[in-house]
Order: C-alpha cells, then structure tokens, then sequence
C-alpha cells in the first residue's frame, strides 16, 4: 500500500490496483510530478495483492478455461472476493479492467476520470479473467492499444498518470493540460526553444515576432496539419483551424 495521504484526511483522487505483482507500484508514478504529488497526498495509491484472497494452502487465484485451451483464466470468486475486500460501501469510484478488448483509452475519458473520485483497477493476467466477474461486479474493459502486454499492470500506470497529471495543482501551469494533443480533437503543434539555430534548423520566425495573434494562428495551422497528415481519424467535419 502506497498511501501519502496525511493521518485522518482522504486524499481528494484515490487508486486502487488490484494485482498479482503489488511490488510493481508505484513504480514511475513515485516518481517526477505523479510522485511529488503522492508525497503531498494530492492523491492517493493502494496496490492490493489479489493473491491474498486465493484458495487453498498455495493460494491457487487460476484454473483451466472452460470448453479447453491454453493457458489459464483468473477465477470469478478470487477475483470478487478482492474487488469487494477493496470496496467497502459506499464506494462509487468507477471499476475498470484492462483489457485489449476493452474501449480505447482517450483523452476525453482521462479527463473524466480526473475529474471524479478516482478508480479502481483490475489488472489481468494469464488468459484474461473469468466473465462472470465482469458483469456481476460492473467492471468496464478499458485498452490502451491494439497490442497485447503481459498483464494489466503497465496499462493501470499508463492509466492513473495520465489522470494524475490533471489532478489541481500537479502541472506547474493549468495551461499544459489544455494546450496538448488530442484536447480539442488535434495533435499538438511544434515546439522550439533556444538555441535560435541549430545544425543549420532555425526557428520558425513567427514565433520570434512578438505578435501573440500571428502565433496563435501558425500554432492552429501546424496543429492541423499534423493532425490530417498523421491521424486523419480525430478530425471532425469541421476543419478550420
């Protein structure tokens, strides 16, 4: 358990991970501003070993799938004995799990999520988890990419940094978070700093100018471009920059 929360307070975003590797938090997110933010109880952590509610003496959390196949599938009851172990009532933090058949992780949902109490989340392992469980505790499959990890650990800390880095007073400017891809359905614009040239690349003369208004409209320019030139799909019927 990773909470920085202060004595008698709950910190305002709490996660809960429920994994068979609670070792592997909170890794990068002790660190950086995720970390800093942990130290301040600006949010809270809390991996959970899922392991703990296993059955028998070697505290068995898998079995063979039903109707045959390789490898194996979290149990129902294991897993439900967890989850409900680390959601006492109330509890309305969403449950997610994640899932390479879960909805596309976007930008618009972390933003949701940011914005509420927090989240538990189920990291799976072997061949996925036993359906059952998904239904009967609600959980909602959430993927980071078509690809396929090990277990849900590493898409659980690609999940709460992007919420955390929301979270009031974590980035140095509020601004960051508005001024970034996929807010507003667009890849973000170019950026530059000194020195002015560099192996014969300068900056864009725009951006040395002064004028704010003239700015503003190279940075609308080149943000849709990118945008038709690399992910055509985010753009909506209405194009003007």
């Amino acid at each position: 358990m990773h909470d920085a929360a202060a004595p008698g307070t709950v910190a305002p975003w709490r996660a809960t991970v429920l994994t068979l590797y609670p070792e592997m938090f909170p890794g990068p997110l002790g660190l950086s501003l995720s970390g800093d933010a942990l130290a301040r109880g600006a949010w809270s952590l809390e991996a959970r070993n899922i392991r703990a509610h296993g059955l028998g003496r070697h505290r068995s959390v898998d079995d063979t799938p039903a109707g045959g196949g390789a490898g194996m599938v979290l149990r129902c009851d294991v897993l439900a004995a967890a989850i409900d172990a680390a959601t006492p009532e109330p509890d309305h933090r969403p449950r997610l799990l994640m899932s390479p058949r879960g909805t596309p992780l976007t930008q618009a949902r972390v933003r949701a999520l940011s914005a509420g109490p927090g989240a538990v989340i189920v990291c799976g392992r072997f061949e996925g988890v036993d359906e059952r469980v998904i239904a009967g505790r609600g959980l909602e499959e959430v993927s980071i990419g078509d690809y396929v990890l090990s277990g849900g650990e590493i898409a659980a800390l690609v999940l709460i940094d992007a919420c955390v880095r929301l979270l009031p007073g974590v980035m140095g400017k509020p601004q960051s978070g508005v001024e970034e891809s996929f807010e507003g359905g667009r890849l973000e614009y170019p950026h530059y700093t000194r020195p002015r040239d560099w192996e014969g690349r300068a900056i864009p003369d725009v951006l040395m100018g002064g004028n704010h208004a003239a700015i503003a409209r190279w940075r609308a320019e080149r943000s849709l471009a990118l945008t038709r030139a690399r992910r055509p799909d985010l753009l909506t019927e209405r194009e003007d920059p």
